[in-house]
């Protein structure tokens, strides 16, 4: 017969291995569970004591970025609304002092030409005998500046 004594003696010893293989596994899940809960604490407490200041920090910083950004969109729309209201004020005045100032031009050019015509036919030798046009020499209106 086969003599068994030695696969038996292996077969122990595999077993004996598993069992401190699966003794060491238990142990490391443990520990490594110990450890998680250990660190997840360490996370929340840091969170808690720096991370929840910071934030509630940034979000009144936020907060008041934004209530800034909101008011310079008003005032910025003001001011636009102002520049485009004086533009078109200072076109409008424009245009009336154009018109002013073409209308004086007007009346000053009407009246140096008057005057030139009363220069004019002051200083003609014409004889008065004969209607203005039909003579020799330029009527007061060709002086003037005007059509016969």
């Amino acid at each position: 017969m086969v003599n068994l004594e030695t696969t038996n003696w292996i077969i122990g010893v595999m077993a004996a291995a598993s069992a401190i293989q699966t003794l060491m596994l238990i142990t490391l899940a443990v520990v490594g569970y110990r450890l998680y809960r250990q660190v997840s604490k360490t996370v929340e407490d840091i969170e808690s004591r720096h991370v929840a200041p910071l934030r509630r920090q940034v979000d009144g910083i936020l907060t008041d970025v934004q209530t800034i950004a909101t008011r310079v969109s008003h005032q910025t729309e003001r001011v636009d609304q102002a520049i485009n209201g004086t533009i078109g004020r200072v076109d409008e005045t424009a245009d009336r002092i154009k018109e002013s100032v073409r209308d004086k031009v007007s009346q000053a050019t009407g009246v140096v030409r008057g005057i030139r015509a009363v220069i004019a036919s002051v200083l003609t030798t014409e004889p008065a005998a004969e209607p203005p046009g039909r003579g020799q020499g330029p009527t007061v209106l060709e002086e003037a500046g005007g059509r016969a």
